[in-house]
């Protein structure tokens, strides 16, 4: 008889769910400038689709303004197309091969909107981690199914990891809460 299944692995993949959303929501905007903003931008470079940090430097000059410095002057006007359609509010003014992006004043409107987003980040990673407790779950019924491990292994596994999946959304809410005060914040 086996000993069940790999907690550390399922706490694994739940901690990578974790680290998207906190990836996701790093990306949106609040009161001050942050590099993170430009992170969903994708540019048509060179025949296909890449971030934007692949085709440029980006940094924070000022509290309300981000630099971009393009690497290739070619694809000056491709990022920033991409910048302009991508839903990010963002207008870049052109400045050679940089792009100076100013962040404008974040009205009630677009933070309750950022807020909306940020709650849809939250969910798909609160579905991510079910998803692994699912896969979890059903590796222990069908160990259980098959006799490699007894009814008291299975059902003590089961706790074990219905609590990891609780403490992990837990994080996940607390992390909300805290990027939704954040952007809230005027």
């Amino acid at each position: 008889m086996s000993e069940g299944i790999d907690l550390n692995d399922l706490k694994r993949r739940m901690d990578g769910a974790i680290n998207a959303f906190k990836s996701d929501i790093a990306s949106l905007r609040t009161g001050r400038a942050s590099a993170n903003v430009l992170d969903p931008v994708m540019v048509e470079a060179y025949g296909s689709r890449v971030p934007l940090n692949q085709v440029a430097n980006i940094t924070v000059p000022e509290a309300r303004m981000l630099g971009v410095s393009i690497w290739d002057k070619s694809m000056v006007n491709a990022v920033d197309r991409a910048i302009r359609e991508s839903n990010l509010g963002l207008n870049p003014i052109v400045d050679g091969q940089n792009l100076r992006i100013p962040l404008p004043e974040l009205n009630e409107e677009r933070r309750k909107s950022l807020v909306k987003v940020a709650h849809d980040y939250s969910e798909k990673a609160k579905i991510a981690i079910r998803n692994v407790r699912r896969d979890g779950m059903d590796s222990l019924k069908k160990a259980e199914k098959d006799g490699d491990i007894g009814q008291d292994i299975s059902r003590s596994q089961s706790e074990k990891v219905q609590k990891i999946t609780d403490e992990v959304i837990s994080d996940i809410d607390r992390l909300l809460a805290d990027k939704e005060k954040e952007i809230m914040q005027v």
